[in-house]
């Protein structure tokens, strides 16, 4: 079943990505410790081809983030996560003909990144600082709003909700509605599959995830590589593509209007198959 939205498209900057379709985010971690890709890309160049592939595989837009947010991961400084993603951004920002999100919670890289070309913000606090929603507003572009329960440091230690879906809804919400009063005119929302949950409560969301059409706003879901494909099959990172696959698959079933994925190629064929099983 697909979303009943407000608005049939996202404007980031000049280009328009209409929601007829499922949207695919690539992303692109300038790290040295993320989960899957730390490292991989932190030299300029590498992340630059890296980029260039994602994008030609389709992906119809890029998520750069400078942070890790994986469980137990410590945070870093404004300074450094611009230190990494500024250039990056400014660069792919000219060269690309899609919109570049940037993956922050904090304000400070947001207004820079948006300075030099991003259009899109994705927080993983769910817009909780004010001078962020400011920021959002203030550029006027499109805004993901994330659950998380508690830090990335400590998240994973004691998850606990009384209805997850319930619980996500109706933060994710309150949330939007804060966001438009600060005069946020775009949102987007995640519902934060691996950021404190276990196994169980990531499986209820994704099986339930049509009951996030009642909230009026685009769906975005990130599963790829995630560890609770590993804790399920077994898998290390390098091995969760075909996990991966089947639960991208699922989510656009249930009406994910973005899937968030590290394997562009392969998972738009999977995201072909959900929309034309889900259509037929």
């Amino acid at each position: 079943m697909v979303q009943t939205l407000q608005a049939d498209h996202i404007q980031c900057g000049a280009r328009v990505l209409p929601l007829d379709r499922t949207l695919i985010m690539g992303v692109l971690n300038v790290t040295p410790d993320s989960f899957y890709d730390g490292g991989r890309f932190f030299d300029h160049q590498q992340a630059m081809e890296h980029a260039e592939r994602l994008v030609a595989e389709g992906a119809d837009i890029l998520d750069i983030g400078g942070e890790s947010s994986r469980p137990g991961s410590d945070p870093v400084s404004a300074a450094e996560e611009l230190r990494r993603v500024g250039r990056l951004i400014e660069t792919l920002a000219s060269n690309l003909n899609v919109p570049i999100s940037i993956d922050t919670y904090k304000a400070e890289t947001a207004a820079r990144c948006l300075e030099l070309g991003a259009t899109m913000v994705n927080d993983i606090t769910g817009l909780r600082d004010p001078a962020m929603r400011e920021v959002v507003a203030r550029h006027d572009v499109p805004a993901v709003i994330m659950h998380m329960q508690g830090e990335p440091k400590t998240m994973q230690q004691a998850p606990s909700y009384g209805d997850v879906v319930s619980d996500v809804k109706d933060f994710l919400a309150r949330r939007a509605c804060d966001a438009a009063a600060a005069g946020v005119r775009q949102v987007i929302v995640d519902p934060g599959i691996g950021f404190g949950k276990t196994v169980a409560h990531n499986m209820e969301l994704l099986r339930r995830l049509q009951e996030f059409s009642d909230l009026p706003y685009p769906l975005l879901v990130g599963v790829s590589r995630k560890s609770s494909i590993g804790q399920i099959t077994g898998a290390s990172p390098d091995e969760r593509l075909p996990g991966t696959l089947a639960a991208t698959a699922i989510a656009v079933l249930n009406g994910a209007n973005i899937v968030r994925v590290h394997d562009v190629k392969e998972c738009k064929q999977a995201v072909q198959m959900a929309e034309a099983i889900r259509e037929a």
